[in-house]
């Protein structure tokens, strides 16, 4: 059962990840500011489950397999990210390169911040 929580987690983040980049790459011309935003609210997204989790005396590992595991895990990209910013930097585009890596890891430990401080305050 487990493998099935996870593999249809992944399954729906790997498509809500792929309609969001397809969605905003059009408004944004532009396929790093849709990993950004993606990777973002994943950040959050995992920040709030973890802290609503975090106070839950009985949590269901079910849930974390599904949502933390599968879901969120493929929502995500780490690899997206350092591919592109190699990419950008062997073009010569060392400023967008450096842009990437460094608005992704701050942003996306703010946003992970965020989810957990509210996560702990809206679960009981």
């Amino acid at each position: 059962m487990n493998w099935i929580l996870v593999a249809f987690g992944g399954a729906l983040g790997a498509v809500s990840r792929y309609g969001i980049t397809i969605l905003t790459a059009g408004y944004f011309k532009s396929n790093l500011i849709s990993i950004l935003l993606v990777n973002i609210s994943g950040s959050l997204m995992l920040g709030l489950f973890i802290g609503i989790s975090l106070n839950k005396q009985t949590f269901y590992s079910e849930y974390n397999l599904l949502i933390a595991v599968g879901f969120l895990a493929s929502f995500t990209t780490f690899s997206t990210i350092t591919v592109n910013t190699i990419q950008l930097a062997s073009e010569g585009e060392f400023l967008k390169a450096s842009t990437n890596i460094i608005a992704t890891l701050i942003l996306g430990l703010i946003a992970a911040l965020i989810g957990l401080y509210l996560g702990k305050i809206i679960s009981p």
